[in-house]
């Protein structure tokens, strides 16, 4: 009993590690994304992003012949120009790319 219970913390112990890994390896591009988006809406090339929170989010339906894959999404806030916004930003694993969808705003002076 006690084997199969040291097995399954170890099982949920690797996920831990494979799911921060996996939001470490995508940071970047997703902050990359999301200051790309808030320079361009707020005309502010100054703007500069803050990961605010990150989780890997799975597919809502497990299906591998619809090619469901697990995503990581960010919540980053930008702020430039007397401006803030903040944005979610989605990468899907195994791709290269992110999207950046608009957040909550708070911005001033819009």
């Amino acid at each position: 009993m006690r084997s199969r219970s040291a097995c399954v913390l170890l099982l949920i112990v690797a996920g831990c590690a494979n799911q921060a890994k996996f939001l470490e390896s995508k940071q970047a591009a997703a902050l990359q994304t999301a200051e790309t988006r808030a320079q361009f809406e707020m005309n502010c090339p100054e703007a500069k992003g803050t990961v605010l929170s990150k989780e890997v989010v799975q597919p809502a339906v497990m299906a591998p012949r619809l090619g469901a894959v697990d995503r990581a999404e960010y919540t980053i806030g930008v702020a430039g120009c007397g401006k803030r916004d903040t944005y979610v930003v989605v990468c899907p694993d195994g791709g290269d790319g992110c999207f950046a969808a608009p957040g909550r705003a708070v911005s001033q002076g819009k």
